[in-house]
């Protein structure tokens, strides 16, 4: 098999490569890892939420999402509190400071996106966006056929 021609690896290597030029701007700025800033920004999109919840939207596993909201509730940027329904889970919610940090670093990432984006023209970015939702339909029937 030729790696570099395998989709799936090719794909793997665009999204690293574009995750770490987004890490540029909240890991040396903002000492955030890229966990942290996932949670910080699910957080700011859909307000308080369950861990749970949170680690689907997000798409990460259980002890990476808990270290990374520990080490954000340290810093005072979120607040973590018992469910009451379920004291097993807990329900996160941006503090004052956490809601502050998301709205310095918004337009940051929002600008590079904007970088990266403006390399297609709009019939490519139309196709982009058409192609990424039937891989992902795709890939989820894959993934529920087992």
């Amino acid at each position: 098999m030729d790696l570099q021609s395998f989709y799936p690896y090719q794909l793997a290597v665009l999204s690293e490569a574009v995750s770490q030029a987004m890490a540029q701007v909240y890991a040396v700025r903002f000492d955030l890892s890229r966990d942290e800033w996932r949670l910080l920004a699910g957080l700011a999109e859909l307000g308080p939420t369950r861990t749970t919840e949170l680690m689907l939207y997000s798409t990460m596993q259980k002890m990476p999402a808990s270290r990374a909201a520990a080490r954000l509730e340290e810093r005072g940027l979120i607040e973590r509190s018992t469910a009451e329904d379920d004291r097993r889970n807990h329900v996160l919610k941006l503090a004052p400071a956490g809601a502050a940090l998301v709205r310095k670093i918004e337009p940051m990432v929002k600008a590079r996106e904007q970088f990266l984006l403006d390399a297609l023209d709009p019939t490519e970015r139309a196709v982009l966006v058409g192609a990424h939702a039937k891989l992902l339909a795709r890939t989820r029937q894959m993934l529920n056929q087992g």
